[in-house]
């Protein structure tokens, strides 16, 4: 059975159509599906010695997706969550692939059997309120770059978002009359709403009179108008640790990103007594068992559950320890 349908057709629909038009995938998503068949697409064709646009969609194997992997994890010293987004993506455009082109049925089988590859666990530690207050006191407020980041950071303890959720945000989101709350969309266009803070409802119009924005525009922009990345943002709040781990040492043992912010949230809710289903509607997470995971026990509630316990060990009475001292004298 003859292939009708060439590599560059099938990507084609399978981004525009498929994904974008009939998944109604999010835009997050297709970027980063792009990127990862930028770099496959070059990979493939240095392996093959043949330019990309003479690949074909049979020169793609299974051999070749673990070889790539492979090189992502050695050569450009990616995570293994990274390297099983990378063969999400792929799995993602074969399992397409057959469904359209039956001749490629079994080279598509051979490809969605590559299997993601299990990472060590790690247990993460979440920020203390006085190390978050830390960074927080980094950015300088009187110049335009540091009273955004400070509003951004304290939005992100606040809300508990994402760092794109939280990027997207515009003037139309927030409703900063009482009781202030803030709509954010989520992953898979979920909305949610949560409740500002006073003090984050301060920032934001502060921020906003200083830089004002239309409706529809993003309130977080850079020097030159255009709305921050993600990446820009880590750049930053790296600098603000490093400062901050000087008066406050435990930073330093901690990797701080965005996404700790929103981790230590979840923790510091848990630890008030917020149910979780409560931390669950707050963080935008479909299943309890998310939740879960990103909201551990601090040590604190710890150490409080453990004392709690009845049947613990304890030291004998006084009189019990020194009855059985003269006890030993006597039989001497």
């Amino acid at each position: 059975m003859q292939v009708i349908a060439t590599l560059p057709r099938l990507l084609h629909a399978f981004f525009q159509e498929w994904l974008t038009r009939q998944r109604g995938t999010s835009s997050h998503t297709v970027i980063s599906y792009r990127d990862t068949w930028r770099l496959f697409l070059r990979f493939v064709a240095e392996r093959q010695q043949r330019s990309v646009a003479k690949l074909t969609v049979e020169q793609i194997t299974a051999n070749g997706v673990l070889a790539f992997l492979d090189h992502c994890e050695k050569e450009r010293k990616v995570s293994v969550g990274t390297r099983n987004c990378r063969l999400a993506a792929l799995r993602s455009f074969f399992s397409f692939v057959a469904g359209h082109e039956p001749a490629l049925a079994a080279q598509c089988a051979q490809i969605l059997r590559v299997p993601t590859k299990r990472a060590q666990r790690h247990s993460i530690r979440s920020m203390e309120v006085e190390e978050i207050e830390a960074i927080l006191a980094q950015p300088t407020r009187t110049s335009p770059v540091g009273q955004r980041d400070h509003a951004l950071l304290a939005l992100l303890y606040n809300t508990g978002a994402r760092i794109q959720e939280a990027l997207n945000l515009c003037p139309r989101d927030i409703r900063f009359e009482t009781p202030a709350r803030v709509r954010i969309l989520g992953k898979g266009q979920k909305e949610r709403e949560c409740p500002l803070w006073p003090e984050t409802v301060a920032l934001l119009k502060a921020l906003l009179t200083r830089q004002p924005r239309g409706q529809q525009e993003r309130i977080f922009v850079n020097r030159y108008g255009n709305p921050l990345g993600a990446s820009g943002v880590r750049y930053k709040l790296r600098g603000y640790v490093v400062a901050a781990a000087k008066q406050t040492p435990s930073l330093s043992l901690k990797r701080v990103s965005p996404h700790l912010f929103r981790y230590s949230t979840a923790c510091h809710l848990l630890a008030s007594g917020v149910d979780i289903t409560v931390v669950r509607d707050l963080l935008g997470h479909a299943h309890l068992d998310t939740t879960g995971h990103y909201a551990q026990a601090n040590l604190a509630t710890k150490r409080s559950a453990l004392e709690k316990v009845a049947g613990r060990p304890a030291k004998p009475p006084r009189w019990k320890r020194d009855q059985d001292l003269l006890a030993w004298l006597d039989s001497l």
